[in-house]
């Protein structure tokens, strides 16, 4: 069994709960107590989050999906893996200012979305993010049409000579899973395969992965920008 910060978190919880309750019996201070619980749940938070969007890391999408999983009969589910098209272009022409206000407003779009289907959503690193739904009576290509539709109306974001209003597209991957398969191995990897086909035929469109599929033999290039990577390498990226 690997031990995950999840894992960590939960066996520190599970310490500091039995201490809190031990200094409840005891008439401890409650000002110490509500201090304990509120540094636990911001460790927690910090474990399962990123940062800059607030959605959901990879963490804390598979915390959920594990969760999911456990706790009632098993579902068929979408997974989508949604990766923003050019957004260096936008980034670089802009600043990172811009860039990181662009994210933050592509984040608060798809997390709604997501909700809207009774999902969650997650930001993976950099310009990609993911997206667990149960699949219910959803008809896919209206659903993935639905979320093309919202990434790409306009965001005003904060340019260096002032604000500026620019509009991203993204390719989408679209799979159906089971609620028990893995997240990373099954649901996630075969969104991922269909959305670099909807990277190669141009994105701005979502690509619903069939049994079969492979990755394009000529993927186009993407990944975190490089910040992100720093941040990840120092322990506190997405």
């Amino acid at each position: 069994m690997f031990t995950t910060p999840l894992v960590i978190a939960t066996l520190m919880a599970a310490t500091l709960g039995a201490v809190i309750g031990f200094l409840i019996n005891h008439g401890a201070m409650r000002p110490v107590i509500t201090g304990l619980r509120d540094e636990l749940a911001d460790a927690v938070w910090q474990l399962t989050h990123d940062p800059l969007t607030g959605l959901h890391n990879r963490t804390g999408l598979r915390a959920i999906h594990t969760a999911n999983a456990a706790s009632a009969e098993p579902q068929h589910i979408v997974a989508m893996l949604i990766d923003l098209d050019l957004f260096k272009e936008v980034n670089d022409a802009h600043s990172h200012n811009a860039g990181d206000d662009l994210l933050k407003a592509t984040a608060d779009r798809i997390r709604e979305l997501a909700e809207l289907y009774g999902g969650h959503a997650a930001r993976l690193s950099g310009d990609e993010f993911a997206a667990i739904m149960p699949l219910g009576r959803t008809r896919l290509a209206g659903m993935a049409e639905h979320f093309t539709d919202v990434i790409a109306e306009p965001v005003e974001v904060r340019a260096d000579n002032g604000p500026v209003t620019v509009t991203i597209t993204a390719s989408l991957g679209v799979a159906i899973a089971t609620s028990t398969d893995l997240l990373d191995g099954v649901a996630l990897h075969h969104a991922d395969m269909a959305m670099y086909h909807a990277k190669q035929q141009g994105g701005n469109r979502h690509v619903l992965h069939q049994p079969g599929m492979t990755m394009p033999s000529h993927r186009p290039r993407r990944g975190p920008r490089l910040r992100d990577r720093r941040r990840s390498q120092n322990g506190n990226g997405a």
